[in-house]
């Protein structure tokens, strides 16, 4: 039967496969060019050759006071990703299970709340902030600058919320009840933790849009800047390889957390699999 597909594949195929790895390659090789190009020696510039291999640039970037202030940048980038995880983990959560139900103003609130996807970021963020000046509150990175990063989070977790449910069957919740369960117990015990890999999804989507964002931030974190911004102030003035040593920091640690994800999602299939055998 193998051999009888393979026999089968024509042009089509291989045309696929072709664009598939021009892909592959067009996604992945400008990261690898960074990354290799990070561990320039000292001495080494912002293209190739290769000047001997070190880690200088990594420690230049913390010691140095030419990049500006890069670890406060990214702690607050860190600080922002996380709420934004958080924040639009609960919220979507809820939310997604508001919607199950028909309510009165469901159409309006829904299309109310994924607007902001096809609103320009910049154009958003500059009606944040016009929006804090005339209120005479001071801009801030951790309040209009969350609520900006929200503005974008929010609405792609409640439309991955909503593929979820989809697929959600309300005879467990349905059976607990019949069980004797209460509210509380049928959310805490049935409904998160069939929803859980749904729910890392949605987290995952709310850290990396609001750690990588630029638009909606540049206006709204006041003079603290976030990670990205500092990236490009950098681009412009930073001639080493210290832009490509944070252009591997920032990769790594979006990695780190996509790989934190896979693993709790694995714990908790393992788990699952554990009390079926059980």
């Amino acid at each position: 039967m193998t051999q009888t597909t393979t026999s089968r594949r024509g042009l089509a195929f291989y045309l696929l496969a072709g664009f598939f790895g021009l892909f592959v390659v067009f996604l992945y090789g400008p990261m690898l060019m960074i990354f290799i190009l990070s561990f320039q020696g000292p001495g080494g510039g912002l293209t190739f050759p290769m000047r001997g291999v070190s880690t200088h640039w990594f420690a230049d970037l913390w010691s140095s006071s030419r990049y500006g202030d890069l670890g406060g940048a990214f702690r607050r980038s860190l600080a922002l990703g996380g709420l934004s995880l958080v924040i639009t983990a609960v919220v979507c959560l809820f939310a997604g299970l508001a919607f199950r139900r028909r309510f009165w103003g469901a159409g309006p609130i829904f299309y109310l709340s994924i607007v902001s996807l096809v609103v320009p970021g910049i154009l958003l963020g500059l009606g944040i902030s016009q929006l804090f000046q005339l209120l005479g509150f001071r801009l801030g990175w951790w309040l209009s600058g969350l609520g900006a990063h929200l503005s974008w989070t929010l609405p792609f977790g409640l439309l991955i919320m909503f593929a979820v449910l989809n697929r959600f069957d309300g005879s467990w919740e349905e059976a607990a009840r019949d069980a004797g369960a209460r509210p509380w117990q049928v959310l805490a015990y049935v409904t998160v933790p069939i929803l859980f890999p749904g729910l890392i999804a949605v987290a995952l989507f709310g850290f990396t849009l609001s750690y990588d964002e630029m638009p909606r931030s540049l206006l709204t974190v006041g003079g603290s800047n976030t990670l990205p911004i500092e990236i490009s102030n950098m681009t412009t003035n930073v001639t080493t390889p210290a832009l490509y040593a944070i252009g591997t920091v920032t990769s790594a640690v979006s990695f780190l957390v996509i790989a934190a994800a896979f693993l709790a999602i694995a714990i908790v299939q393992k788990r699952r699999a554990r009390a079926k055998q059980g």
